[in-house]
């Protein structure tokens, strides 16, 4: 029906109050009239003179509104003339409607990777808060908070007086590249250390420098899920490798890669050392230039029952070996710092494409990591941290051999903050994780960390993250469960 003149100013309601000016709910209320077509396109509005009158404000309220939206296209405007609604509110209701309910009813079509998302675990959905026995964590409120944020505020102080630097900062990379040469065997120079904002993202910015759509990759299966991940979204044909005791084996007939993920000094998730010979075995099988290892040291800090092994990447004279690190699992997890040691021949690649893809930890937060480490209080903490870790590893295999004996067997890691107990019975892991969580205790299916068909089936199971007092409440509840 149509809106008379008189109705216009009745169907107004502004509030002399209101946190919006009187201009502001003029205009809105005027499109919202003309948007739901009680205003139909072609309608002559009063004059600005009459409805300041109608609705008892100034006439300068009713000309500002009407140029606005006339500005907006809703309303056709000259002087000496009444405004003229231009648009059909109704039309555009029921279009905007319709392609609405074509957003709602339309798949949107996804590149080949982002399909397959789903169809995989990682990354973990965990449930909040941490619960035990969650894997893959170190132990948070173990951290000296304090001291780190004392460094955090000396960095934060002198940012202001620091000029522009390079995105990896000269003081961490020296003071990791002479760490990382005393504790575990790299051989690398400052200039050869990356830092990047996580370990996976280090993933990401090998895969985009070196893979190709259709090169072949090899990971370990079962193994870090993240990794199959990164590579897959390059376009890579990604191929898993069996165990056994010495860790990652070599399928025999198959042409050397273009890559090879491994984690050979803490088998992802096994916990098993690659042995010396199976590392000169696939050192060997890389043509240098041709054939890469990336080699991923997530918790190669926590050995417990022998002195570490040296990284792989310190046996390789060729330039082959790319070495990922993360402080995540030694400090904090928020942190989210991880680092790359790269190959020389590619330093100056992989710092363009670092650049490129945006990969840059905040500089305050690598100088007060820098500060951290130089004055002792990272190896300080890290010793803490290795007897505390072995104590706790020691008092969940304890447990789950007294409580749950009969049904998982245990694979005891040398280090590391998890460990795989494997069911002697069945192949329900993924059952009993369901199981598990319903009971508050957060566990991983290994079969769920399968690349192909699952050939493991037990729980991946963090004893770093929880004090033994959790482990051993954990632990009845599991064997309740059982």
């Amino acid at each position: 029906m149509p809106v008379s003149d008189d109705m216009i100013s009745a169907l107004i309601d502004l509030k002399r109050t209101g946190d919006d000016g009187l201009v502001a709910q003029l205009t809105s209320q005027l499109r919202g009239l003309i948007a739901t077509g009680r205003l139909g396109k072609g309608r002559t509005l009063p004059s600005s003179r009459r409805l300041a009158s109608d609705l008892g404000v100034s006439r300068n309220t009713v000309t500002y509104a009407f140029e606005q939206l006339a500005a907006e296209g809703y309303l056709a405007a000259s002087h000496g003339r009444r405004p003229v609604v231009t648009v059909d509110g109704g039309e555009r209701r029921q279009g905007a409607e319709a392609v609405a309910a074509r957003v709602r009813t339309g798949k949107p079509r996804l590149s080949p990777w982002a399909s397959q998302l789903k169809q995989t675990d990682w990354p973990m959905s965990y449930q909040v808060p941490l619960r035990p026995l969650r894997p893959g964590l170190g132990d948070a409120r173990e951290f000296p908070n304090e001291i780190w944020a004392r460094c955090l505020r000396r960095s934060a102080v002198r940012a202001a007086k620091r000029e522009l630097g390079p995105v990896n900062r000269t003081r961490l990379r020296e003071a990791l590249a002479h760490y990382l040469a005393a504790s575990r065997g790299v051989r690398a120079t400052a200039e050869q250390v990356m830092i990047l904002p996580s370990a996976q993202t280090a993933l990401t910015l090998i895969a985009a420098v070196l893979i190709s759509p259709g090169d072949e990759v090899w990971v370990e299966d079962p193994g870090y899920p993240g990794a199959a991940a990164a590579f897959r979204a390059s376009g890579a044909r990604v191929t898993g490798m069996r165990l056994d005791t010495e860790g990652m084996q070599r399928m025999p007939g198959l042409a050397a890669p273009k890559l090879i993920f491994m984690t050979p000094s803490h088998q992802h998730p096994t916990g098993r050392m690659m042995s010396l010979a199976r590392r000169t075995e696939f050192l060997g099988l890389c043509m240098p230039g041709k054939t890469w290892i990336v080699e991923d040291d997530y918790d190669g800090e926590f050995h417990y029952d022998s002195r570490p092994v040296p990284a792989l990447q310190g046996l390789d004279a060729h330039g082959r070996v790319f070495y990922v690190g993360t402080f995540s699992k030694v400090m904090t997890s928020d942190i989210r710092l991880g680092y790359l040691v790269v190959p020389s021949a590619l330093v100056s690649t992989l710092e363009i494409a670092q650049r490129h893809i945006g990969l840059i930890a905040a500089s305050h937060i690598q100088e007060a990591l820098a500060e951290f480490i130089a004055d002792g209080h990272f190896l300080a903490h890290l010793r803490r941290m290795r007897r505390l870790y072995h104590a706790r590893r020691d008092h969940l295999v304890a447990g789950l051999e007294r409580h749950l004996g009969e049904m998982l067997s245990v694979e005891v890691p040398a280090g590391g903050i998890q460990l795989v107990a494997r069911l002697k019975r069945g192949t329900a892991d993924r059952a009993a994780v369901k199981r598990l969580a319903a009971a508050g205790v957060e566990t991983r299916a290994l079969s769920s960390l399968a690349l192909d068909r699952p050939r493991d089936h037990g729980l991946l199971l963090g004893f770093a993250a929880w004090r033994e007092n959790e482990i051993s409440a954990a632990l009845r509840t599991m064997a309740s469960c059982f």
